[in-house]
């Protein structure tokens, strides 16, 4: 079975307390629910755009903001769909956490998710490669890394999915377990293509399966994206013959610090000084009341008919979900007869 290498450094223990600290911040914040929609729909966004544009998707922020929204976006079809692919591998992440411990083929199914209708030979998508390939600078045409052989692939991501399912594993702190997931899929790589993007879902899988980032708040990839050397560097920073993976864990933690800080910042910049929140703490929603919520985040408003199609509702049971939300003062009713709507609050 495949056994990571590493060491505990000073480096590591530190930004472990730290975002051990910044977490339970977090998690006990007060928050109303638009708020945690607002911060989980920028985090899925940011990550989709920071994963893809990691591997040279030349979309913007705001591009794949549009296209999450369902909006019509000028770019190419192939750059347009790997983002979509991204954006639906993130929202499953919950349903991936239900399959676990993973087989090869829950594996493989992220990785079609990934890459479906992307590849230049379709049968690659959610297999595993039957070629060499290699990783080299576009611009110098150098070979950066040269992974395992095909013919190695099956038997080694094996070995990584006992690992990654075993009782050990599940004993290590969740930021270091998704760190290494993160580097051994890069390793071996078992794709033709996607490759880093099934390697960044996989470790946001963990943060989430271990109870981490149940919030989803997180977006991982933008410190990636923000210093691409800095991450292939770190990612060769690993020896080739000991497999030691302590500088790159090093760098891994850093990020994971660096990213959920600005979370910290922003949830007590949001949470500051609101009354509602002062006299009630955390307001909880149920799973309905939160899509209704995620839709008004969409759409603007949302009416009484639109409840009424979204969950098959009456008209009684949609307005008991509105009226919830209205007493938690998370949405205002406006307009008046038919033409009333229910906005945020």
């Amino acid at each position: 079975m495949f056994k990571p290498r590493y060491n505990y450094t000073d480096n590591i223990v530190n930004n472990l307390t730290r975002i051990a600290e910044a977490r339970t911040i977090i998690l006990n914040a007060p928050l109303i629910p638009k708020w945690e929609v607002s911060l989980r729909r920028d985090a899925l966004l940011r990550s989709a755009h920071s994963s893809t544009a990691i591997e040279g998707n030349p979309l913007s922020l705001e591009q794949v903001s549009d296209l999450a929204a369902g909006r019509e976006v000028m770019v190419g079809r192939k750059d347009k769909q790997e983002v979509l692919n991204y954006l639906e591998a993130l929202e499953k992440i919950p349903t991936f956490a239900e399959n676990i411990p993973l087989t090869g083929k829950d594996f493989l199914r992220i990785h079609k998710i990934v890459t479906k209708k992307t590849l230049d030979a379709p049968k690659y998508e959610g297999a595993y490669r039957e070629i060499g390939v290699y990783v080299g600078n576009r611009i110098t045409g150098e070979v950066v890394f040269m992974p395992p052989s095909e013919k190695q692939v099956p038997k080694l991501t094996d070995e990584f999915l006992q690992w990654f399912n075993s009782e050990d594993t599940n004993s290590l702190d969740p930021v270091i377990q998704a760190g290494i997931t993160h580097y051994e899929i890069v390793r071996i790589h078992p794709f033709v293509d996607g490759n880093g993007r099934a390697a960044r879902v996989m470790a946001t899988l963990v943060l989430y399966n271990r109870g981490f980032d149940l919030k989803r708040f997180f977006a991982l990839d933008d410190y990636y994206d923000n210093d691409r050397p800095s991450y292939y560097a770190a990612l060769n920073a690993v020896d080739k013959n000991t497999q030691d993976l302590t500088k790159w864990l090093e760098y891994f933690t850093e990020g994971v610090t660096v990213s959920i800080k600005a979370v910290k910042q922003r949830v007590i910049g949001l949470s500051k000084d609101v009354k509602v929140l002062k006299e009630r703490g955390q307001v909880q929603l149920t799973e309905r009341q939160m899509k209704i919520v995620e839709h008004i985040i969409e759409g603007g408003a949302v009416t009484n008919r639109k409840v009424r199609e979204m969950f098959g509702l009456s008209n009684r049971g949609a307005l008991d979900e509105l009226e919830k939300l209205m007493k938690l003062r998370v949405i205002k009713k406006t307009g008046k007869g038919r033409d009333i709507s229910y906005e945020l609050a």
